[in-house]
């Protein structure tokens, strides 16, 4: 038995607009004002009664409670009513009806219907002038071609120019839409690097120091020795000094954000002697040796960025040496050459003795994160030292501008 066939839904009428229904309303009723009154707008027709003007105009009322809902069916009652006014004695109602009925169908009907009803208007009027020319052979023609022109070019130009502006109107709101949505789209892109640009520095500004004091406070605690305890709880405390020095700069640095707020001190390449001499300090107990190597040439000082990324570049690089690296010698070496900053921190690689504080890999990310930002280059591994030994090698370089360069 085959299966009945799914009945489809009809399809509903649109329902006019309410205020195409008012404007309706108004325009029938002045219309039937006019009629009451005898006013016509021409005489002797084929149907010359009285009530035949009446058909017209309420077809083309009907016409305009559908302008907005259903504008194609509306231009084309509308067009039946006004030709059929035509062998009535006419209402000025109506015509004025059309007019209306001409603009809603290109304002509020499909794109094709809004190029095509100015043309076709267009054509009609010129038509319509020629064929009485032909027939009549007088002025009175032209003034039909202009009163036929009035009631359906104009119309629909105006319409075209009408819809045209609220289209550029509705293209301006959407691309306002999409540029404040680019620019949140930056302002979370602007806050995300912030944020790591923060994280780097907080790491940066602390693993140093709290490297440092791991490694002297496990010291302290494996060796029962009052003198290395002593020693150990000395270190603790100026790394400890430090640390704190710097992370009230770094938090001063977040919350000044007024333009009175005198701007702090940033660290730069000026500082590796304290930095280097601080290691050593730090890695004594250790076996460390710190020896800095600077070759650069002198000359103007280096762009702000370049400085800051070195400096915790060398930092970083020392830090993981007092976590991690053998006992030897620990070598900074700072180069200056082909418009780039070259710095090389090596370090005895192998396994220590003694205490070691734990890594979580963060270091390398935030040296990687700062090179990559200043489209630098980075390489960090073991490699065969000079006497065959292997070490470890953290090499960057940084580039510092062909203007800056041909300045130094």
């Amino acid at each position: 038995m085959p299966l009945p066939r799914p009945l489809r839904p009809r399809r509903a009428f649109p329902r006019p607009h309410r205020h195409d229904v008012l404007i309706a309303a108004a325009g029938l009723s002045v219309g039937v004002l006019l009629w009451s009154y005898g006013l016509y707008t021409t005489g002797d027709r084929v149907f010359d009664q009285r009530w035949a003007a009446l058909v017209p105009l309420t077809a083309m009322a009907v016409a305009e409670a559908l302008r907005r809902a259903a504008p194609q069916t509306a231009l084309l009652l509308g067009t039946v009513a006004i030709v059929a006014d035509q062998f009535t004695n006419g209402n000025l109602a109506t015509v004025l009806m059309f007019t209306d009925v001409v603009y809603a169908a290109v304002v509020y009907g499909t794109p094709a219907q809004a190029r095509r009803i100015p043309y076709t208007t267009a054509l009609v009027t010129v038509a319509t002038t020629v064929a009485f020319l032909v027939w009549w052979q007088n002025a009175i023609a032209l003034l039909v071609g202009v009163i036929t022109g009035m009631i359906s070019f104009l119309p629909a130009v105006t319409g075209s120019i009408v819809r045209n502006h609220r289209e550029a109107a509705e293209a301006a709101r959407l691309r306002a839409e999409q540029t404040a949505l680019l620019a949140e789209m930056d302002r979370a892109q602007a806050v995300a690097a912030e944020r790591a640009r923060m994280a780097r520095e907080l790491h940066d500004v602390v693993a140093n120091h709290l490297s440092a004091i791991a490694i002297h406070s496990t010291a302290a605690l494996s060796l029962d020795d009052p003198g290395t305890t002593r020693q150990a709880l000395t270190v603790i405390r100026e790394n400890s000094v430090a640390g704190l020095a710097e992370m009230r700069r770094l938090i001063g640095l977040l919350r000044d954000s007024g333009a009175e707020t005198e701007p702090a001190a940033t660290a730069s390449l000026a500082g590796l002697d304290a930095l280097v001499a601080q290691a050593g300090t730090n890695g004594a107990a250790s076996g460390l040796r710190f020896v800095l190597e600077d070759a650069r040439r002198d000359g103007p000082g280096l762009p702000a960025p370049v400085e800051l990324a070195a400096y915790r570049i060398v930092q970083e690089a020392l830090t993981n040496a007092l976590k991690h690296a053998a006992p030897g010698e620990v070598r900074v070496a700072l180069a200056r050459a082909d418009g780039a900053l070259r710095v090389t921190v090596t370090s005895p690689y192998g396994d220590r003795p003694g205490p070691r504080a734990p890594g979580s890999g963060a270091g390398l990310v935030g040296m990687r994160e700062r090179v990559a930002l200043l489209d630098g280059s980075l390489e960090a591994g073991p490699v065969a030292g000079h006497e065959g030994a292997e070490v470890w090698r953290v090499r960057a370089e940084l580039p510092v501008g062909a203007g800056e360069e041909e300045r130094a």
